[in-house]
């Protein structure tokens, strides 16, 4: 689970100029999370049957990459590898798969969607406390890497080419499903709205009379105040930590977030909020900050047009923070604490 981010709710009535517009929620589970979506509508019919259109592409998008689901379209694409030739898939799998492949030969196998063998290898550990072992660790590294997969993003195939592999979209696919779900909110109107995908925030434009929607942004420990509260709109807001998913044997901390590199968890305890133009590149980016550090990872989204983040670690048990270049300053002016 990401580091779950504290949104100010604001009143239930649109301010004057609106009309009787009012906001509406509604919250569905999918993709091994919870979606929210809060919306300005001017009535509940128009908010019902666009959220109904959103989570029913939400649902679709569940189908395709869910790792929780033995059919969905990852899984059953892994359960053929290796594979002698392409096979066709979807035009949805097809454009995050390509998204995914470039940003691991930007960030040298930092993010890799070919880690899952770990990811399940791991959660094995910190359900049991009981680390792998050396030969189930090599058998796991073994079938990860961005090489084992051969993609054509136009003829939209893909060929698998190592065995045990295990796609695993975690790190992605929330975000791609705010992105899907805004733009059929839009569609059927509404444009005033917020997805909250489990942490992952997708903001539309801001609620009525309101500058932005007002986040904060969550502390590394579970139960402090935010470090800062920010007001955005019309952008995407992901987070990566280790505060509630990690496990403590023999004296050392295991993160549920893995090194595809390595194939070990970060052990190192940090936090990183990113501020991107959509929901997929936010969450892609949190988790390869996560992965790379604070420096090569703010020097990652620096390079990154219209991407910010914020970084917390704790190093000599004393917090330090980070911040890239673009990140907004805090909604009351107020300097980090």
């Amino acid at each position: 689970m990401h580091l779950v981010l504290l949104i100010a709710l604001l009143p239930m009535v649109a301010a004057a100029g609106e009309g009787s517009w009012q906001r509406f929620r509604e919250v569905r589970p999918a993709l091994g999370s919870t979606f929210e979506i809060l919306a300005y509508a001017p009535d509940e019919r128009s908010a019902g049957a666009a959220f109904g259109a959103a989570f029913a592409r939400v649902e679709e998008i569940s189908g395709i990459f869910s790792v929780f689901d033995s059919e969905s379209e990852v899984l059953r694409l892994v359960r053929q590898a290796p594979m002698s030739a392409p096979v066709a898939i979807s035009p949805e799998l097809a454009q995050v798969l390509e998204y995914s492949l470039g940003l691991s030969q930007q960030t040298e196998g930092a993010f890799d969607v070919t880690v899952g063998p770990l990811t399940r290898l791991w959660r094995r550990t910190r359900r049991l406390r009981e680390l792998p072992s050396a030969p189930r660790l090599a058998e796991a590294r073994a079938a990860v890497g961005a090489h084992l997969v051969e993609l054509d993003p136009e003829q939209q195939t893909l060929r698998l080419l190592g065995e045990n592999m295990r796609l695993d979209f975690g790190a992605v696919a929330k975000g791609y499903a705010t992105d899907e779900a805004l733009q059929v909110l839009r569609e059927h109107g509404l444009s005033r709205v917020l997805i909250n995908a489990g942490g992952d925030l997708m903001l539309g434009e801001p609620p009525p009379g309101a500058a932005g929607w007002r986040v904060g942004v969550a502390a590394l420990r579970p139960g402090d105040p935010p470090r800062q509260i920010l007001e955005l709109a019309q952008c995407a807001v992901a987070t990566s930590g280790d505060a509630w998913q990690f496990v403590e044997i023999e004296g050392q901390r295991y993160s549920h977030v893995i090194d595809p590199r390595s194939g070990l968890p970060i052990s190192e305890r940090s936090g990183v909020t990113v501020v991107a133009p959509g929901g997929m590149m936010a969450d892609a980016l949190a988790s390869a900050v996560m992965v790379l550090g604070p420096e090569q990872g703010i020097a990652l989204v620096d390079q990154t047009p219209e991407a910010a983040c914020w970084v917390i670690t704790v190093q000599d048990d004393q917090p330090r923070t980070f911040r890239s270049q673009r990140f907004p300053a805090a909604a009351d002016g107020s300097p980090e604490p």
